[in-house]
């Protein structure tokens, strides 16, 4: 079976969707996708997007996908490649092909001079814990995720704040 990693382009946004609703159902999240394949397109695709694509094949059938961007750490004054997602559909784990897309990203962080390579896993999704530090990934626990999103967002950018 041979795998192929291929940058997405912008007539991969439905496939690019499908896997995002598959990366939500299994995450029971899906209520909270509101993407569209219009809005992937302008999004991910448009001139100065933020974010990159891949698309991973098996023997021609995409198999799953990845998208990242790059951060900054101040600490190394250095970019990061941060993963967003990365989902292979069932059907095709245990392939290789989540640790081909990986290894794909790590070679990117490397080539483009980044100190660092980080994403996020929900605690109770235990398969993807332990495939992760099959890689050498370490969690890090010290740091705790903060997220202001949608009214929250509002509300507070709305607000007078104080010096």
């Amino acid at each position: 079976m041979p795998i192929h990693i291929r940058p997405a382009v912008e007539h991969d946004a439905p496939l690019i969707l499908q896997f995002i609703t598959e990366l939500a159902v299994y995450e029971k999240a899906e209520h909270e996708v509101v993407a569209t394949a219009d809005t992937i397109r302008t999004s991910l695709f448009s001139t100065g997007s933020p974010a990159h694509a891949l698309i991973c094949e098996i023997d021609g059938e995409p198999a799953g996908f990845a998208v990242y961007f790059f951060s900054y750490s101040t600490w190394l004054a250095q970019k990061g490649l941060y993963l967003e997602d990365l989902y292979i559909s069932p059907r095709f784990r245990g392939t290789g092909a989540g640790k081909r897309l990986l290894h794909h990203l790590a070679q990117q962080a490397i080539a483009d001079g980044c100190g660092r390579f980080e994403w996020s896993v929900l605690d109770w999704n235990e398969p993807a814990i332990r495939f992760y530090e099959t890689v050498g990934a370490s969690p890090q626990s010290e740091w705790v995720r903060y997220r202001l999103a949608g009214e929250a967002l509002r509300a507070f950018a709305g607000q007078t704040v104080a010096s």
